[in-house]
C-alpha cells in the first residue's frame, strides 16, 4: 500500500470520531440540538491541557501531552464510546488496545504512536498522569455547561443505569445538581492533584458558560 493511501486510510478512520456522540450524554438524555462528539471532546481536553499547563506551570512536555491526547480515543473508531458503567476497565482495555494496534499497523510511525497511547493508559509518567486528569475534568466541565443550559432533567432518567452507581446515588440524594454531582464524583474517583481540584471546585461554585458570564 502506498504512503498516500496510508495517510488517507488513517485520516478517514479517525474522521469517524466527528460522528461518534459521547455515550454519557446520550445515557443522561441530554436535550440539545447538537451534542458533543468524541472528536469535540478531544479538542476540548487538548485546550484544557494547554490552559492548565499555562496557569499552574507543570514540569511536563506539553507537546507530548497534546499528541497523547490527540490519539487517546482512536480505539473508539472501532469499539465505540463505552463508559465505565457499561463495561469493566479490563474488558475495555483489551478491546481498545486491539483496535488501536489494528488502526496504527498501517503507518510507518504506528508503533511509536501506539507507545504514546499505551503510556496514556498506563499512567506511569508525569505527562500521562497530567493528560488523564485533563481527560476526566474536561468531561465534568462539559456537564456543567450542559447543566447551565438546562439540558438535563433528573426526573426523566428511565433506563439510565448510571443512576444505580452508589456514588452517583449518594451525591444526588444529598441534593447535588447533575453537574455538581459529576464534579464531586470526579474529585472522589479520579486522582486529581490540588490544581485540578481547585478548577473543579471553581466550576462547582461559579457559572462558567460564556453567555452567562457576558450577561453579568
Amino acid at each position: 500500500m502506498s504512503k498516500e493511501q496510508n495517510v488517507i486510510n488513517y485520516y478517514v478512520i479517525c474522521n469517524r470520531l466527528k460522528n461518534v456522540i459521547r455515550t454519557g450524554w446520550k445515557n443522561w438524555n441530554v436535550q440539545r440540538e447538537r451534542i458533543e462528539s468524541v472528536a469535540e471532546h478531544i479538542f476540548g481536553v487538548q485546550m484544557l491541557a494547554i490552559a492548565m499547563k499555562s496557569e499552574y506551570k507543570y514540569d511536563i512536555n506539553i507537546m507530548k501531552v497534546i499528541f497523547m491526547l490527540a490519539v487517546h480515543e482512536i480505539g473508539e473508531t472501532i469499539i465505540g464510546d463505552l463508559t465505565q458503567f457499561q463495561i469493566s476497565k479490563q474488558e475495555k482495555e483489551k478491546l481498545e488496545h486491539e483496535a488501536v494496534h489494528r488502526i496504527l499497523s498501517g503507518l510507518l510511525d504506528g508503533s511509536q504512536i501506539e507507545e504514546l497511547f499505551l503510556e496514556f493508559d498506563a499512567r506511569n509518567t508525569k505527562e500521562s498522569v497530567f493528560a488523564y486528569q485533563c481527560d476526566k475534568l474536561e468531561c465534568d466541565l462539559q456537564s456543567k455547561l450542559y447543566d447551565e443550559e438546562g439540558c438535563v432533567d433528573l426526573a426523566k432518567q428511565e433506563g439510565n443505569a448510571t443512576m444505580n452507581n452508589e456514588i452517583v446515588k449518594e451525591l444526588l440524594k444529598n441534593g447535588a445538581s447533575w453537574s455538581t454531582m459529576w464534579l464531586q464524583f470526579g474529585q472522589q474517583v479520579y486522582p486529581y492533584d490540588d490544581n485540578f481540584k481547585a478548577v473543579s471546585n471553581y466550576a462547582i461554585n461559579n457559572e462558567i458558560g460564556e453567555r452567562k458570564r457576558k450577561l453579568k
